[in-house]
């Protein structure tokens, strides 16, 4: 499985647990928004990465309390 199934499962699986929750359909919106949540701290780390490699400064553009 890959990573990006790994993260869907896991957020379908929680999301489902919710109260109110009778299908996907009901949190779809909201496993977007963590799927797209989820792509900006991934490439955030990705690039401080290759500025940790190059020696280079990398501030991110998000703050570490919502990463």
């Amino acid at each position: 499985m890959s990573n990006f199934e790994t993260a869907f499962n896991n957020i379908d699986r929680a999301l489902r647990n919710e109260a109110g929750c009778a299908s996907e359909l009901d949190y779809a919106e909201q496993t977007s928004w963590i799927l797209f949540l989820k792509y900006l701290d991934d490439r955030e780390s990705e690039r401080e990465d290759t500025a940790l490699l190059e020696g280079k400064d990398y501030a991110p553009i998000l703050d570490t309390a919502y990463r």
